[in-house]
C-alpha cells in the first residue's frame, strides 16, 4: 500500500475533513504549549489521505467556575453545527470521537501565512479618535503608561458573519488569535466557552454593535429558527451536546436577533472585551 499523501488542510475539502476525522486514526505529533487547555497536534490518516488536526481531549480541560466540567469539547462541535447551519462555514470542520487520549474534539488545522498581507488584517490599532475607511472601532485601549489607542477591526463581511454566529452561540471569548484567514476564507477557532445560558457574549467584533442586521444574516437566521425546531435533524445532534436548556437559550437569542433586526450590543451585565484581547 502506498504511503498516505501529506495534504495541507486547506486542499482538503469540508467533506472529505469530516470522514477523515472521524474514521481516520489519530497520531499525536505535538503539543501547542499556550493554550490553557490539552491542545495536541496531530496527523489524521485514512487509506491514501492524511491531513493535520488538532485533538482536545476531554480529559485535559481545565474546570471554569461558570462551565460543566468535561464539556467543552462537546461545545466546540456543537459550534461547527450552527455554523454550517447558518450556511456560511465559519468554523473549520470539527467532530466529537475517541483518541489517544480518550474522548476529545478533533479539528481540522488551518494553514495560515506567517506574515499576514497588509490588506488581509483584521485588527489594527490606531492613532487616532475615529476609525478610517473600511475600519470599525471597538473602544480605546491602553498600549503604553499613560498612552490609548483606537482598537479597530475591518469592515468585512466575514467579521460580521462571525459576530453574528457569536451572538447566537454565546461566545465568551472571541481574540483576535481565534481568527483564522486562509486564503479567500476567514475562520473561528476555540469555541468551548460558548453555549451558556447566562449572557456571557465578550468579543472584539462590536463594531456593528445596533446596527441593523443584513438582508443575508435575517435570511440565515430564519434558515437557522428552522432548523432548531423540536424534531429536526440539527436539534437532534445539539441535543447529544448541549444541555436542554442551552438548547433553549440558543433558540431565544436566534428569535430576539430577529425580532431586534439588529446586532447585538454589550448588556452592561458582563466584561464586553475579552483579556487579552488577542
Amino acid at each position: 500500500m502506498p504511503a498516505p499523501e501529506r495534504l495541507p488542510a486547506r486542499r482538503v475539502s469540508d467533506h472529505e475533513a469530516l470522514d477523515l476525522l472521524t474514521r481516520g486514526e489519530l497520531h499525536v505529533e505535538g503539543q501547542i504549549r499556550d493554550a490553557s487547555n490539552a491542545v495536541l497536534l496531530c496527523r489524521v490518516s485514512h487509506e491514501d489521505r492524511e491531513a493535520a488536526c488538532v485533538y482536545k481531549p476531554v480529559r485535559g480541560e481545565r474546570p471554569l467556575w461558570d462551565f460543566p466540567d468535561g464539556t467543552l469539547a462537546q461545545r466546540e462541535v456543537a459550534a461547527f453545527e450552527v455554523s454550517e447551519a447558518l450556511g456560511w462555514g465559519l468554523v473549520p470542520p470539527t467532530v466529537l470521537r475517541d483518541g489517544p487520549y480518550g474522548e476529545g474534539m478533533c479539528q481540522l488545522w488551518i494553514d495560515t501565512p506567517d506574515e499576514p498581507a497588509d490588506d488581509s488584517r483584521l485588527l489594527a490599532l490606531v492613532d487616532a479618535e475615529e476609525p478610517g475607511e473600511g475600519w470599525k472601532a471597538v473602544g480605546f485601549a491602553e498600549v503604553d503608561e499613560g498612552r490609548t489607542a483606537l482598537l479597530v477591526h475591518a469592515d468585512d463581511a466575514r467579521l460580521r458573519r462571525l459576530a453574528v454566529l457569536d451572538a447566537v452561540i454565546n461566545n465568551g471569548d472571541r481574540k483576535g488569535g481565534h481568527l483564522l484567514v486562509d486564503g479567500a476564507r476567514l475562520y473561528g477557532i476555540d469555541h468551548g466557552v460558548t453555549f451558556n445560558v447566562e449572557d456571557k457574549l465578550r468579543t472584539l467584533l462590536w463594531g456593528w454593535a445596533g446596527e441593523p442586521l443584513t438582508e443575508e444574516a435575517t435570511g440565515a437566521l430564519e434558515a437557522l429558527r428552522g432548523r432548531l425546531a423540536e424534531g429536526e435533524a440539527l436539534a437532534a445532534r445539539l441535543a447529544g451536546l448541549i444541555t436542554v436548556a442551552e438548547l433553549d437559550a440558543v433558540r431565544e437569542r436566534v428569535a430576539a436577533l430577529l425580532k431586534s433586526g439588529k446586532h447585538r450590543e454589550p448588556s452592561g451585565e458582563w466584561p464586553a472585551i475579552p483579556w487579552p484581547p488577542i
